[in-house]
């Protein structure tokens, strides 16, 4: 049986600042012990880095990305991550709990209605322009200064400056990568992101979920073809896969890998990845 590699997993400080508050923002240079930890780790919630200056890369899952000035790096929780600093790296990162918005806007599936959380396909980060730029860190200026004297009603102020920065980079993300930004999309995509993410160990049919969602597998196909480009069994398997990887990450062996996703055996989980990846899992453990 293969060893397992401990991955450390840094968990969100609701009572940092004496009081609850499920947001945080610091400057990446002031917080180098976590912000660029160089060993594999993750985290149990979201975050946003905005990167002013310094060069490298950033690996989220299996994607290494350059790091650079006027980049955006988005991480759901539960990515596993690494930085590699050749410069420098200084910035702002913006951290916070999905509970910190589900519910002042009573709506479960609030962040599944942003293109660059939960993302399996396309890329977690974009580089903007040089005033698109001015603009978000204008708004983490603010949270920032909300956080330097905060008051009673200080988390609504803080909230609706963070509503304000996920729609422009919304906006953004869909400019850059030429997709749908609509955040209106019928509610039942959405819906579905927010299933797959519960269910994927479970279910890998679209006729599972479409039972779930009391929808036909042609109208699931539609909504997701919409916004994502993507069909609804592409997404479940982009999810499964990347999930996988995660596992492989750690040195799991197949046989383990196979038992918690629910395949009959070793050899079927090694026929899925390969003919989802093109290669065999042990071939990308020994990639990785």
């Amino acid at each position: 049986m293969a060893s397992v590699t401990k991955i450390k997993t840094y968990h969100f400080l609701p009572c940092k600042y004496g009081l609850e508050l499920l947001l945080d923002i610091g400057r990446i240079e002031s917080l180098n012990h976590y912000v660029l930890d160089s060993t594999l780790h993750q985290l149990s919630f979201y975050e946003i880095i905005f990167i002013e200056e310094g060069r490298g890369t950033f690996t989220l899952d299996e994607n290494k990305m350059p790091v650079a000035p006027q980049t955006v790096i988005f991480t759901s929780p539960g990515q596993i991550r690494c930085w590699e600093i050749e410069e420098q790296v200084k910035g702002y990162t913006l951290l916070f709990e999905k509970d910190f918005l589900h519910l002042f806007f009573s709506d479960e599936l609030f962040l599944y209605r942003f293109q660059y959380f939960h993302q399996y396909s396309s890329p977690t980060q974009m580089q903007v322009s040089e005033v698109s730029f001015g603009k978000c860190l204008d708004l983490l200026y603010g949270i920032e200064q909300e956080f330097g004297q905060l008051q009673n009603d200080s988390n609504h102020l803080i909230r609706s400056l963070l509503y304000q920065l996920l729609v422009i980079l919304n906006r953004y993300y869909a400019s850059v990568y030429n997709v749908q930004r609509d955040t209106s999309v019928h509610s039942d995509f959405y819906r579905f992101r927010s299933l797959l993410e519960k269910k994927f160990v479970d279910d890998r049919s679209v006729e599972v979920y479409s039972r779930m969602l009391n929808i036909s597998p042609g109208f699931l196909n539609k909504i997701c073809k919409q916004f994502s480009g993507l069909s609804a069994q592409q997404m479940i398997h982009y999810k499964v896969i990347s999930e996988i990887k995660k596992q492989l990450y750690q040195n799991k062996s197949a046989k383990e890998i196979s038992y918690e996703f629910g395949f009959s055996d070793p050899s079927n989980f090694n026929r899925f990845f390969k003919k989802l990846t093109g290669i065999t899992p042990q071939q990308y453990r020994k990639n990785i």
